[in-house]
């Protein structure tokens, strides 16, 4: 690891009064962004030199700066003063007129976009890079090119094209990335002659120039820019006359002096104190070299990381834009195994191309709650009852818990059979350059519910509904809206550590849930195989819920995001209605490391009167140490904030009112919040599944229910049976034969297929409950439901 020297400060020396110490490497100071420099040099050749239109200015940052700009300046922007430079040229590479490099390199964006270009630019010691295409693309006239040496013939043919345009008239270029080679490492790649990559030590950029001979004029300037920042020095050099550390002693020999000593005792002291510091002094060299060593150790695992998800990732998406170039279709985060996600296939360059982090205000200052306490707390009973936070007013407290108790299991079946683990990397790994849609995932890669049982455990919470109802009839319309958002984001907690998909429902398959326990009864059905589309009902105290749900799915490689499309519906009673629609979810590390998941986006809760509200989940970043974060305001038709939401979408929500941005930053927001939701304690039988205690009950058959369901229900479903029941052997056969089975939908829906429950009226682009359900469940009359997960073919339902 490269660390720049510091100048050192010297004291004065006399041989009675100070002691000289081996140095302590200097911790450099965090200096100022500085403006590119601007030398002024003979006019030469295209192909030899370059003058970089103006970079940002010193006093902000672009709002397109990358993660490698953000994450190295905030550990290692080291100043660069002129006593450093001068003090390296004389032992060291340095950069002299014309060295400094620009050109087109290709920059590795994603899965779904691939190699685009860049326009790169090394000088003192950092490397930027701006866009070439779109509104943000650098322009440079003819005049500007002094400075720099230009690489490849791409880039010249790119200056070329840019002479025509008026510089003075255009805006100023984005910088869309900066990092300093100063706490960089740089290594090439082995596989392909073009590549190579750049460590930051939190983020990796992977770079490929247009030919062999490029990527080698790149390196050796990269290199010879870390060259010229001298490194800290170690070992037998440590005592050089140069770097010397003074320690003096003259203070504490006139105190001494003072108080009337000897000479000899004096001497001692300073010999003593002389002891410590040089004791001192040596810990924490050790410290420091053992910690240069675990870096440099932790950019070579990261190196060995990168390259293998590399190949992967190219190989892949080789294969993948031969077979699907131009396509984009949709399909469910819970879809068949038959239907992986494709990419986008759109070309249009935005600023999301490039890794970027956003600066947001972190007012968050209430204590994190910790989910092995509460385990920790929670007895073999398992106490199921939710967590109730206060309303503030004692007549509300028991609104959406005054129903009848029903007993409900607390943990699935005990496994028949020992787990078997079958890693995600392994099936990738092996289908690399097959066709992914044709790739069936094992069944241990699912958790024993199906996706149409995984919109009712959205439910979960559903007092917060009774409560918002119960609220609005009181008159108060601000404490409904605040009621609806909570209960859009408590929907989302139950993701947290869910690392196994729900089954795909097979097409007719159905899912009722009636809870007289929490006051309502749900029904949900998948209503179109391609697209994949699953439609819901509910009704409660008082409300109304529905709407219908299909997910784009765009595959990155090492990660997917999932796009929900399709918009939700509350109603009560009086009127009031509120549509919105989730925010994307993406889940990453699917070849190496922890498996997690993350939801980002803005959430609009429209409503038909007078209030709304707009809630905005913050994408974690790899230096979060707050994730999780939900913040939002309910605002009236005029666009006034009236009250201020946050929390954490897998805690808590609060509100406070007024607006929080206008708020000092000393303000503590925790002083007057008051809570709105909070996530009910984790279950302690939750398994490898992590579900929670409210989804453990979801696939029960309570006594004499089986006998009232229809046989298109997703408890009947026999593979999602014998996987809760740890019957894995049956459970990847069962499922084998009803993918197989599964395959004939896309015929059944081209000759005429329509769900049975749900339509979709004329003009309106939701599904919507057609009724006729409860009534043939009390007559138990199922005579129009499919065979759907016999042996037999799915019959032909008729409207």
């Amino acid at each position: 690891m490269d660390v720049e020297s510091d100048e050192l400060v010297k004291h004065g020396r006399n041989s009675n009064s100070s002691r000289n110490l081996p140095p302590v490497p200097p911790v450099p100071p965090v200096s100022n962004h500085r403006k590119h420099s601007f030398t002024s040099l003979p006019e030469v050749g295209l192909d030899q030199i370059y003058r970089r239109s103006p970079s940002h200015p010193s006093n902000g940052r672009h709002k397109g700066n990358s993660s490698f700009e953000a994450s190295s300046r905030a550990s290692h922007d080291f100043s660069e003063t002129k006593d450093n430079l001068a003090g390296a040229k004389d032992s060291r590479t340095t950069y002299t007129v014309g060295s400094d490099l620009a050109g087109i390199l290709h920059k590795w964006v994603n899965f779904g976009k691939g190699w685009r270009p860049r326009w790169f630019i090394l000088q003192d010691g950092v490397l930027s890079y701006y866009k070439v295409h779109g509104p943000d693309k650098i322009r440079v006239s003819r005049e500007e090119q002094k400075g720099f040496r230009i690489v490849g013939a791409e880039s010249s043919r790119f200056l070329r094209k840019t002479w025509n345009v008026n510089v003075d008239e255009s805006p100023e270029p984005k910088i869309f990335g900066e990092l300093h080679l100063k706490v960089s490492s740089i290594r090439k790649s082995e596989a392909d002659e073009k590549k190579f990559y750049i460590f930051t030590g939190t983020k990796t950029l992977h770079l490929r120039a247009e030919t062999r001979d490029d990527r080698a004029i790149w390196l050796d300037a990269l290199q010879a820019a870390k060259d010229m920042f001298p490194k800290a020095p170690f070992g037998h050099g440590l005592a050089s006359p140069f770097d010397e550390i003074t320690i003096s002693t003259s203070k504490l020999r006139e105190r001494l002096v003072q108080e009337g000593l000897d000479a000899h005792v004096i001497e001692d002291c300073e010999k003593i104190m002389m002891s410590e510091f040089t004791e001192l002094q040596n810990h924490l060299m050790t410290w420091h070299q053992n910690h240069v060593s675990l870096i440099e150790r932790l950019r070579l695992v990261e190196a060995e990381k990168v390259e293998l998800e590399t190949t992967v990732v190219d190989q892949q998406g080789d294969s993948l834009r031969e077979q699907r170039q131009g396509k984009d279709y949709e399909c469910s985060a819970t879809d068949t195994d038959e239907e992986i996600i494709k990419h986008d296939p759109a070309d249009i360059e935005t600023d999301e191309d490039d890794d970027v982090y956003f600066d947001t205000k972190e007012f968050l200052s209430y204590r994190r709650h910790s989910i092995a306490d509460s385990v920790g707390s929670l007895s073999d009973s398992d106490d199921m009852s939710p967590q109730v936070p206060s309303c503030g007013d004692p007549s509300m407290e028991l609104v959406g818990f005054n129903y009848p108790y029903v007993k409900r299991r607390k943990r699935l079946p005990e496994p028949k059979e020992k787990e078997k683990g079958v890693s995600l990397w392994s099936l990738i790994k092996d289908n690399i350059g097959k066709d992914l849609t044709r790739v069936c995932l094992p069944v241990y890669f699912n958790e024993p519910i199906s996706s149409l049982q995984k919109c009712f455990e959205d439910l979960e919470y559903s007092y917060l509904l009774d409560r918002a109802y119960e609220w609005g009839r009181r008159g108060n319309s601000l404490m409904r809206i605040l009621h609806v958002a909570a209960f859009a984001v408590s929907s989302y907690s139950s993701t947290e550590d869910r690392n196994c998909k729900p089954f795909n429902p097979l097409l007719g398959e159905t899912y009722e849930a009636e809870f007289p326990d929490k006051g309502l009864r749900f029904f949900s059905e998948k209503v179109s195989h391609h697209p994949m589309i699953v439609a819901c009902h509910c009704d409660g105290n008082g409300w109304k819920f529905w709407g219908d749900s299909t997910v784009k799915s765009k595959f990155w490689g090492r990660s997917i995001q999932l796009d929900p499309v399709g918009i939700l519906t509350l109603e009560f009673e009086d009127g009031e209605t509120f549509q919105w629609s989730k925010v994307t979810t993406s889940i990453y590390n699917l070849i190496i490391g922890k498996l997690y998941c993350d939801h980002y986006g803005t959430m609009r809760i429209q409503g038909n009167q007078e209030l709304s509200c707009r809630l905005k989940f913050k994408e974690q970043s790899i230096i979060d140490r707050n994730p999780h974060q939900v913040q939002g305001f309910v605002h009236d038709r005029t666009g006034q904030k009236l009250v201020s939401l946050f929390g954490k979408w897998d805690e808590s929500m609060y509100y406070v009112p007024g607006d929080l941005t206008l708020k000092p930053k000393s303000y503590d927001p925790m002083t007057e919040a008051q809570m709105l939701w909070e996530r009910n304690k984790p279950s302690v039988f939750s398994t490898r599944y992590n579900l929670t205690s409210f989804a453990i009950t979801l696939n029960e058959l309570t006594p004499g229910l089986k006998d009232k369901l229809p046989p298109t229900d997703s408890r009947l479903r026999p593979d999602q049976r014998h996987l809760e029941n740890g019957e894995y052997d049956l459970a990847f056969e069962e499922k084998l034969r009803l993918e197989q089975k599964q395959r004939m939908a896309r015929k059944l829906q081209e000759r005429g297929w329509q769900p049975l429950w749900f339509h979709k009226p004329k003009g309106k682009d939701t599904y919507q409950y057609k009724g006729g359900y409860w009534e043939a469940r009390s007559k138990r009359d199922w005579y129009i439901c499919p065979d759907i997960f016999g042996p037999g073919l799915p019959e032909l339902a008729q409207e």
